[in-house]
Order: C-alpha cells, then sequence, then structure tokens
C-alpha cells in the first residue's frame, strides 16, 4: 500500500489553498503554513469593493492579458481557468454572476462567505492549518527539513515535498513581504527583481493649488493613450484619480506595465490625456472656436462641451493664459493633455507585483530545478496581469498546477 506523501504549503492565500485543495483531494497528508493569524487577508481586503474573481470573455482574449508570460501561464490555465474558477465557486455553494464589464463576481458581492466555505471544505478534508508559523528560509536548509518561527520560539517540520506560495512583495502588512527572494537566489533559484505593478505614479507636476483642490478626485470618462520608445502603444477609456503627487486608478493600472518600465528605461513616460474622447478632434476645435460673446472662457467650455472641475484645472495645469485663448493649443490639448510621470509608486502600494521566481528556473511542474522537492506558485512566479479577475485566476491555477507536480512524484 502507497503511503500518502506528506505536503508542506507555506502561504494561504489562493494558490496555496488551491494547492491544498488539489492535493488533499488526491490523499496528501497537507500541513498548510502561514505567518499571519489567518489566511486569505489579501483575498478578503480584494473583495471589499466585490471581489472579482475572473473574467468571462473568450479564452484566446483572456490568456492574451498575460503578455510577455502567455506561454507559460496558458498550459495551466487551460487546465484551470475562468470555467473552472466559476465551477470551483458553484462547488461551494456560491453562485457567480458576469457583471457590465465582463468581470464576474459572487452573487452576493463578498469575499468572506466564500472563503469560509473554502476554508471549511479543506478542513474537512484533512488540511491541517498552522497559522503564526513564519518561515525562515534564511538558514541552512535541507531537503524536507523547514524552520519556523512562532510567538512559542522556533519549531521543526518535515515534508516530502514544500510548496511555495508566498505572494510578491505588495501589501506586506497582510503577510507578502517578499522576503523570500534573496533566500531562494542565495540556494540557485533564477529571481527577477520583484517590482510594483497595477500601481499608481508620481509625476505630473502638479501645482499646490491642483493638488490641494483635487487630489482624490476622478478624471470620469477620458481615455489615455501612451507610445513607449519601442513603439508598444497603449489606448483606452475609462477613468482614473489624481493623487497629490500623480495619478492612481484602473486606467492607469492597466497601462501600468508599459509606463513602468519606460520609466525604468527612459527615465520618464508622458502619457497623453483625451479629456473627451467621445467628440472628434473637429467636434472640440469646432465648439472651441464657436464664437462665446461675453461669457467667460470657463462658461464657454462648460456650455459647449461640458469641461468643469478637474478637467479644467488639468488644462490650467499645462497652458498658460495666453494659450488658453488660443483657440487651436487649447482643441488640442483638451483631446491630449501631456501628463510626464517619473516614479511608480512604492511597490507595498501596489495591487501585485512582477518579477520573481523565473520560469526557466522551474521545470514544466513548477519545481525549482536547484531545489528538487520545492514547487513554486501563485505571485512569486515572474508574470503579471492588469486586474479585472486575471490575477486571482492565474494565481489560482498556479497553485493547482504546483499540487499537480508534486503529486506527479519522481524528485
Amino acid at each position: 500500500m502507497t503511503v500518502p506523501p506528506t505536503v508542506a504549503v507555506i502561504g494561504g492565500g489562493p494558490a496555496g489553498l488551491m494547492a491544498a485543495e488539489v492535493l488533499s483531494a488526491a490523499g496528501a497528508q497537507v500541513h498548510l503554513y502561514d505567518a499571519m493569524p489567518s489566511v486569505g487577508r489579501k483575498f478578503l481586503l480584494a473583495g471589499r469593493g466585490g471581489l472579482n474573481l475572473t473574467h468571462s470573455e473568450p479564452f484566446e482574449l483572456f490568456v492574451s492579458r498575460f503578455g510577455e508570460r502567455r506561454a507559460q501561464l496558458e498550459p495551466m490555465l487551460s487546465r484551470f481557468g475562468p470555467q473552472q474558477v466559476r465551477e470551483w465557486a458553484a462547488g461551494l455553494g456560491v453562485d457567480t454572476f458576469v457583471g457590465t464589464s465582463g468581470r464576474v463576481f459572487p452573487a452576493d458581492m463578498k469575499a468572506a462567505p466564500l472563503l469560509r466555505a473554502w476554508l471549511h471544505r479543506l478542513r474537512a478534508a484533512g488540511v491541517q492549518f498552522h497559522m503564526r508559523h513564519r518561515w525562515i528560509g534564511d538558514g541552512p536548509f535541507e531537503p524536507g527539513a523547514l524552520r519556523f518561527s512562532t510567538p512559542g520560539g522556533e519549531t521543526q517540520a518535515r515534508a516530502d515535498a514544500v510548496v511555495l506560495a508566498l505572494g510578491g512583495a505588495s501589501w506586506s502588512r497582510l503577510g507578502s513581504d517578499g522576503a523570500w527572494l534573496p533566500w531562494l537566489q542565495a540556494r540557485g533559484v533564477g529571481v527577477a527583481p520583484l517590482q510594483p505593478a497595477n500601481c499608481g505614479f508620481d509625476g505630473a507636476g502638479w501645482s499646490a493649488h491642483f493638488a490641494s483642490r483635487f487630489a482624490g478626485q476622478p478624471f470620469k470618462s477620458v481615455a489615455i493613450a501612451f507610445t513607449d520608445s519601442q513603439g508598444r502603444r497603449f489606448a483606452r477609456k475609462g477613468e482614473f484619480v489624481a493623487t497629490a503627487t500623480g495619478i492612481e486608478g484602473s486606467l492607469v493600472y492597466a497601462a501600468s506595465a508599459l509606463l513602468r518600465d519606460e520609466i525604468a528605461a527612459q527615465g520618464s513616460a508622458t502619457l497623453l490625456l483625451d479629456l473627451l474622447p467621445d467628440r472628434s478632434a473637429e467636434q472640440v476645435q469646432a465648439a472651441v472656436a464657436h464664437p462665446r460673446g461675453a461669457r467667460s472662457l470657463s462658461s464657454h467650455l462648460k456650455s459647449r462641451l461640458g469641461l468643469e472641475g478637474i478637467k479644467m484645472g488639468v488644462l490650467h495645469e499645462v497652458l498658460d493664459r495666453d494659450a488658453m485663448h488660443d483657440a487651436v493649443r487649447l482643441a488640442t490639448t483638451i483631446k491630449a493633455v501631456p501628463l510626464r510621470l517619473v516614479a511608480p509608486r512604492p511597490i507595498d502600494e501596489a495591487i501585485s507585483t512582477a518579477g520573481g521566481v523565473r520560469f526557466d528556473a522551474l521545470d514544466p511542474r513548477l519545481m525549482a530545478a536547484a531545489m528538487p522537492g520545492v514547487f513554486i506558485a501563485g505571485e512569486m512566479l515572474d508574470w503579471e496581469a492588469p486586474t479585472g479577475g486575471y490575477l486571482l485566476t492565474a494565481s489560482m491555477a498556479s497553485g493547482a498546477e504546483a499540487a499537480r507536480g508534486v503529486l506527479a512524484g519522481g524528485f
């Protein structure tokens, strides 16, 4: 009779929990360790505004969102992708629905009931949880031997295999601090530096007046366009928010990878903000040039184009008085306000991170070539994706893939 393997899963986010589910369903003895008092903390935070589980768009479009890492992620997403996420939630008694943007949410929009049902199923399957166990990865490491720091002192554990799912380096207060990267690098595991992804940016050069009046306010119904020095282009409609030092928000996050990489390569990145994407340049030019009589310019632009508030504020940031009264320059700028960005916000503020364990340091089962029996999953891997359900789906898919790698054995 074959003795089921004992597997240590280190990290209690979606990737670690999914690895534990696949392993326990196959009969493995699973011990899940996490440094925090409870698991799924970032999962719960993500659900505060409505938990975006995945996306309903066609699979071909879905996998294209992973850019340069599509080739590595597509096989695992084909085994556990958007449809499987919805089926998994249904198996936990949680119905899902597709929102107007194509994003998929639990019917009640909440993360906590889903997490509770998930943990109940894992415990029923025999998964043992060890909270407040922080993996000590910077000391001696023997295959199968693990050291943890706990409130009661250091403790050790043995396992036939290990799944590391420690997250990236954003929102460290929730448990993902990136401390593992130098530990793995010291053991010969190839890693790429961690960088902020889905992040805001500093720059824009706001005046003190603009920052004090408009920081925290949204640019609604706008579009941004950006072409980097390699000719890669981003153009999309949406909304984002002005901060005291720059910009952030969903539309900015969608372009963040290109902007971040351009800043790293060139020192800055200048995007173009279209304040009226639903009006052509000709329509804007005609409205600006229309006789305004005794009305002020502000009243004229509000009446003819609906420009006011933060949109008028940003025009005053980039145009002086003479330029504001030059109809051609004003109309051109309304359709293309230049915003120069000079730095991404700190990694701990980012929604997610890029960088991590390189795929060429892993075998097809997600096992580290330099650490036999150690498998890597989730945001520890060197990939990134926009918000919209892609992050969560790929994290869970990689957790399932790592678990299958453990079950395949042979290490």
